[in-house]
C-alpha cells in the first residue's frame, strides 16, 4: 500500500455532496509533492476524482481495494521537470529479461532481489522481438532486469538485440568473472554499451541502498568493462539535488562525459518507501516488454496502471497499443486547453 502524507476518509460523500471542500482543505494542509489518500465506500467517485485531478494538474498515482472500500492516492502538484524526454514513441525499446538479481536494492522500482521469481523473457522471445524491432525502425534497445548477467544465455540475447539496434544493458557490474567475463568478451563492443549503476562518489550511500561492499565491487566492474574496451555509462539513483550535484562533481573529476552519465531520482514505485510519486500521465511512454506483457514505461514494469497489453506479439500491435494510449492522454490535454480557452 502506498503511504500518504494525508488520509482523507470520504465516507459516502461525492463531489456533489461535500467531497470537493474536503479535498481542497486536505491540499491546503499539504506541500507540493505530498501524497493525499482518499478512502471511500463509494467506488463510483473514481472517474470524477481522476477528472478533477487532471483539471487541477494533480496526479492520481495509485488505486487499491480492500474490505469493500477504495483508496485513491493523488500527488499534489505537477510532476517534476525532465521526467521523460520528448522522443518518438517506439524509438526506444526496453526489455526486462528477468527479475531476479544478486542484490536487494531498497528502492528497486520492480522489486528485484535474489528471492524474486525469474519471470524470464527467454531467448526465443527476445530473438523474435529483436527481429520485429528492426523492422519497426527501433533506434535503441535497452536490456535490463533484475540483473541480466545472471542469465546463462544473456550473451546470445545481447548479440540478437545488437544486430537489430544499438543496445545498452543495465547492470550492477559485479558479475564480470569466470564464464560471465567470457560472455562479456564475446559481445560486439561497437554495438553494446554497459550502463553500470553507481549511486555515490564514495561507498557509504551506495552501500546503504545496495548492500555492504557493493560500491567497491561495482567500481572494479567498471574498470574491468573499460579494460575490455566497452563504452561505459555510469548511472546514479539519488534522493536529492545535493546528491545529484555531488555525483556530477565526481564524474567531472573522473572525466566522464555528459553522454556517459545518467542521474535520476528515486521513483516511489516497487520497493521504494519514499521518492517521487509518478503517475502514467507524468511519463513519456517508452515501450517496455516483460514476460507478463507490454508496459508504458520501465519505471513501473510490473504495475497494473502502466500495463498496456498482455500480448507481446506481433510487436507492431504492441507499439500501436502504446501509441493509441498516448494519443488518448494527449487528446485529454488538448480538450482541457479547449475548455479553458478564454478568448
Amino acid at each position: 500500500m502506498t503511504n500518504a502524507n494525508v488520509e482523507l476518509d470520504a465516507g459516502t460523500k461525492t463531489f456533489a455532496s461535500g467531497l470537493l471542500p474536503d479535498l481542497i482543505a486536505a491540499l491546503r494542509r499539504s506541500r507540493k509533492g505530498d501524497l493525499v489518500a482518499v478512502v471511500s465506500s463509494n467506488s463510483n467517485i473514481g472517474p470524477e476524482l481522476e477528472a478533477w485531478c487532471r483539471f487541477t494538474r494533480n496526479s492520481l498515482i495509485d488505486t487499491a481495494f480492500e474490505d469493500g472500500r477504495t483508496r485513491w492516492v493523488l500527488r499534489y502538484g505537477e510532476a517534476p521537470e525532465n521526467v521523460g524526454e520528448d522522443r518518438p514513441v517506439g524509438s526506444r525499446l526496453w526489455l526486462y529479461t528477468n527479475f531476479d538479481c544478486n542484490l536487494s536494492c531498497d528502492y528497486c522500482c520492480v522489486r528485484s532481489s535474489p528471492k524474486a521469481p525469474r519471470r524470464a523473457l527467454g531467448f526465443e522471445r527476445v530473438q523474435r522481438i529483436a527481429v520485429e524491432a528492426a523492422e519497426l525502425g527501433v533506434r535503441e534497445i535497452f536490456v535490463t532486469g533484475g540483473e541480466p548477467f545472471i542469465l546463462p544465455d544473456i550473451g546470445e540475447m545481447l548479440v540478437a538485440c545488437a544486430a537489430a539496434a544499438p543496445t545498452t544493458v543495465l547492470t550492477n557490474g559485479m558479475l564480470f568473472a569466470g564464464r560471465r567475463l567470457e560472455t562479456l568478451r564475446s559481445l560486439p563492443r561497437e554495438r553494446v554499451t554497459l550502463q553500470i549503476s553507481l549511486d555515490s562518489p564514495t561507498p557509504e550511500r551506495h552501500d546503504r541502498h545496495r548492500g555492504q561492499g557493493t560500491w567497491a565491487r561495482t567500481w572494479k566492474g567498471i574498470e574491468r568493462a573499460r579494460v575490455e574496451g566497452f563504452r561505459v555509462r555510469l548511472a546514479a539513483t539519488v534522493s536529492t539535488d545535493t546528491e545529484a550535484e555531488e555525483f556530477r562533481d565526481f564524474l567531472d573529476t573522473h572525466h566522464v562525459s555528459e553522454v556517459n552519465r545518467v542521474i535520476r531520482r528515486i521513483a516511489l514505485r516497487g520497493s521504494a518507501t519514499q521518492g517521487i510519486a509518478l503517475a502514467r500521465a507524468d511519463l513519456v511512454p517508452e515501450v517496455t516488454i516483460t514476460a507478463e506483457g507490454v508496459f508504458w514505461h520501465p519505471v513501473g514494469a510490473e504495475d497494473n496502471d502502466l500495463l498496456v497489453s498482455r500480448d507481446i506479439f506481433p510487436l507492431a500491435d504492441s507499439f500501436a497499443a502504446v501509441r493509441r494510449a498516448y494519443d488518448r492522454e494527449s487528446e485529454h490535454q488538448r480538450r482541457l486547453a479547449t475548455i479553458f480557452n478564454c478568448a
